[in-house]
């Protein structure tokens, strides 16, 4: 019999092993969520153009990242049961062949309906990525490396989020955008076959209980139990409260704001979206071992990065022209929104069983999109508004940030003592597992 521990800081009796080939397998399933956040930000280095190619405005163009935001949230649901129901493999299958078949049809779209159908189907196989990575590595690795692995796959997605700033940006200057949007989708079709040909769903002597049942009653029961706990809601709102001002600056409009309110350079522009990379990149680091050894540290990390993002952003947005060094410590602070997006999972994980852990990624995964697509989208109709005032645009990021926050402080305290409880249930049964 196994056993689970709420704190995922102990070696568990059925643990995984972990080691090289574990190391090397979850590498792969990295490696696809990588491509995938690559097509999914590459708009975001292409908003301007995109503009232009399909002669559209601020509205219009956030159309393209609701859109993508709108199927990915609204699959995070389906797509964890389907992890939980076919294994890994399978649903990053049909993923990448989705995601792959989006970024090319970008590429050669004559319109901006064409561009829409193709922005949709790549969200589509975005959507079943990551959900997928985190299950291959709470099946690869032990309890007790899921903060600090979790944290290592966000920080793939930001390094994919770096080749857009730098690679796909040039490319769109050098090349042109057929060849651009093109040319990546090659990487698509590469992960597709590292992935047939090594990935594999888990360990030898680590198979997971046969899939119990089918139908509708079992989705209906696996959805409420897992929403049931309070872990999984409070796992939701901390994704929703942290994730989204980084990701609607990066997606979208961090380009545009730069650029048009505050006068800079394309180039530097880009330099500061590099900076918000590399934040996340160093700052998810330092998160995942933070909350891997101090798992009480969870919620003030949260919570302290949701106050430091709304400071900044608010002493920010009181400038006309910000100065540069305001603006170096906005994109220094953005990035730890992702990281502690990241904490959100470390809260639904030891609330759900294995058999729920899909599900329960699912329900906390769908947070931060659609915070993020809530907020895409009124930027975009508050800058047709107002003629483009972006100080009013993105004081919406402020409304989003204190519902989570009320949220987040509502269920906190509810989730800490079913964890507790959880913890001393596993604490009891451990002691009566047989040598």
């Amino acid at each position: 019999m196994s056993t689970r521990s709420s704190a995922g800081s102990v070696s568990l009796p059925g643990d995984p092993p972990g080691g090289r080939r574990a190391v090397a397998v979850w590498g792969i399933g990295v490696a696809v969520y990588f491509v995938a956040v690559i097509f999914r930000t590459s708009l975001g280095v292409a908003g301007l153009d995109a503009a232009d190619r399909f002669h559209v405005g601020a509205s219009a163009l956030s159309t393209f990242s609701i859109l993508q935001l709108l199927v990915y949230a609204g699959m995070q649901i389906p797509v964890g049961l389907l992890v939980d129901r076919l294994g890994t493999k399978r649903v990053l299958t049909i993923g990448v062949l989705l995601f792959t078949a989006g970024q090319l049809g970008f590429a050669f779209s004559p319109s901006y309906g064409m561009a829409l159908a193709s922005r949709a189907l790549l969200g589509c196989g975005d959507a079943m990525t990551f959900i997928s990575v985190l299950r291959l590595g709470s099946r690869w690795f032990p309890a007790r490396r899921g903060p600090l692995v979790a944290q290592l796959a966000g920080l793939a997605g930001m390094a994919g989020n770096l080749v857009s700033t730098l690679v796909i940006a040039r490319l769109l200057h050098g090349v042109g955008w057929t060849a651009a949007f093109a040319g990546s989708s090659a990487a698509g079709v590469l992960v597709l076959v590292l992935m047939l040909l090594f990935l594999k769903d888990h360990p030898e002597g680590h198979e997971p209980e046969p899939f119990p049942h089918h139908g509708s009653a079992y989705v209906r029961r696996q959805i409420a139990a897992s929403w049931r706990e309070p872990g999984t809601r409070l796992g939701l709102w901390v994704h929703f409260t942290t994730q989204f001002p980084a990701m609607v600056f990066l997606l979208l409009w961090g380009l545009p704001f730069l650029v048009e309110a505050q006068g800079l350079t394309r180039a530097s522009a880009g330099d500061l979206l590099t900076l918000i990379v590399l934040s996340n990149m160093f700052v998810g680091l330092v998160y995942g071992q933070v909350v891997a050894r101090h798992h009480a540290a969870r919620l003030p990390l949260a919570l302290g990065t949701v106050g430091t993002t709304a400071l900044v952003w608010a002493t920010t947005l009181a400038y006309d022209r910000a100065p540069m060094w305001l603006l170096v410590a906005l994109c220094v602070v953005l990035g730890a929104c992702g990281p502690a997006s990241m904490i959100g999972f470390d809260f639904a994980r030891p609330a759900n069983p294995p058999e729920r852990q899909g599900t329960a990624s699912g329900i906390t995964n769908m947070g931060g999109f659609v915070a993020s697509m809530t907020t895409l989208f009124a930027v975009g109709v508050l800058l047709d508004a107002t003629g483009g005032a972006y100080r009013i645009a993105f004081s919406v990021v402020f409304v989003l940030q204190a519902l989570g926050l009320v949220q987040i402080l509502r269920l906190s305290r509810r989730a800490a003592r079913r964890e507790r409880e959880r913890l001393v249930a596993s604490r009891v049964e451990t002691v009566h597992v047989p040598a």
